[in-house]
C-alpha cells in the first residue's frame, strides 16, 4: 500500500483536539473521514503531534496508507475537496517509504505562541491570539525564558494528564520577540510534555507584567512542582508550525 506524508494547516477552534474521539469532532477524525471517501476503504491517519482542543497548526505532519495508488496532487486535492466543510487544509502530499512514521520519525517540533498586549478587545483576531490587557516587558520575558533551554525536569510545566514516561526533556531553543503589534514566543524541541508550552507561556506572562522576576521564574522551574506553575495560557494562541525529519525521510 502506498504511504503518503501530508503537511496540514488547521484552525483548532471547533475541534476537541487532534486525536480521534468517539463523541466529539477531531482533526484526525475529519481527515480519516475524508480519506475513506477518497480510498473507499477504512483509513488510519497518524499525526506528528497530538495538539490539544483549540490549538492550531500551520505545519502539522501526518501519514496515511491508501489502497489506491494515486498521484500526490490528486491525494492533496481530493482530500481538500472532502474536507471543505472543516477548517483543515492539506498543503502538500508526498510519497514516502513504508518506514516513515509521522510521529516516531520526527527529529524536532516547532511551536509558536501568539500574544497581543492591548486594552481593546479582539475582533478579527479573536480565537487566534491571547490578549493581555496590560503592556508586557518582552525583553524581560525573553531573558527569563533562556533558563528553559537545555535538559531539565519540567514537572512544573507538565499537565496532570500528561502520559509521557518522564518529565525530563530537552528544549533546544526559545525566543520571545515583538512582531508588529503582536508578541511571538517560539520554541523547538524533539518532543514536548502535555501543555508544556502553554504552561511556561503563562508563567512568562507573569514576568512580562512584573509579577515575577527572572529569578522567580527560574525558581519555579527548579522546584519541579506543578503547583508552582503560573496560569496556563489558553489554547487560542498556540500553533504547531513545523515538524522536522531526517533528510532521507
Amino acid at each position: 500500500m502506498p504511504r503518503y506524508k501530508l503537511t496540514l494547516e488547521y484552525d483548532g477552534s471547533p475541534f476537541a483536539g487532534w486525536q480521534r474521539q468517539a463523541d466529539a469532532p477531531s482533526v484526525q477524525g475529519a481527515i480519516e473521514a475524508a480519506a475513506e471517501r477518497l480510498d473507499e476503504a477504512p483509513v488510519t491517519v497518524q499525526g506528528a503531534g497530538r495538539t490539544d482542543a483549540g490549538v492550531h497548526a500551520l505545519g502539522q505532519v501526518a501519514h496515511l496508507d491508501l489502497v489506491k495508488d494515486l498521484p500526490t496532487d490528486t491525494v492533496r486535492d481530493a482530500l481538500n475537496h472532502h474536507l471543505r466543510a472543516d477548517p483543515v487544509a492539506v498543503l502538500d502530499a508526498e510519497r514516502v517509504g513504508e518506514d516513515f512514521h509521522a510521529r516516531y520519525s520526527a527529529t524536532a517540533r516547532h511551536y509558536l505562541y501568539r500574544l497581543i498586549d492591548r486594552r481593546p478587545p479582539l475582533t478579527l483576531l479573536k480565537g487566534q491570539v491571547w490578549r493581555i490587557p496590560v503592556p508586557l516587558d518582552v525583553a524581560a520575558m525573553h531573558d527569563a525564558a533562556q533558563c528553559l533551554v537545555g535538559l531539565h525536569d519540567f514537572s512544573t510545566f507538565r499537565d496532570a494528564q500528561c502520559q509521557s514516561d518522564s518529565p525530563v526533556k530537552t528544549l533546544d531553543a526559545i525566543a520571545v520577540e515583538r512582531v508588529g503589534e503582536e508578541i511571538h514566543l517560539t520554541c523547538s524541541a524533539r518532543s514536548f510534555l502535555h501543555r508544556q508550552v502553554r504552561s511556561f507561556t503563562g508563567s512568562l506572562v507573569e514576568v512580562g507584567w512584573g509579577k515575577w522576576s527572572a529569578r522567580d521564574f527560574r525558581d519555579v522551574l527548579e522546584a519541579a512542582d506543578r503547583s508552582r506553575c503560573g496560569p496556563v495560557a489558553p489554547p487560542d494562541g498556540l500553533y504547531l508550525t513545523r515538524v522536522d525529519y531526517p533528510a532521507s525521510a
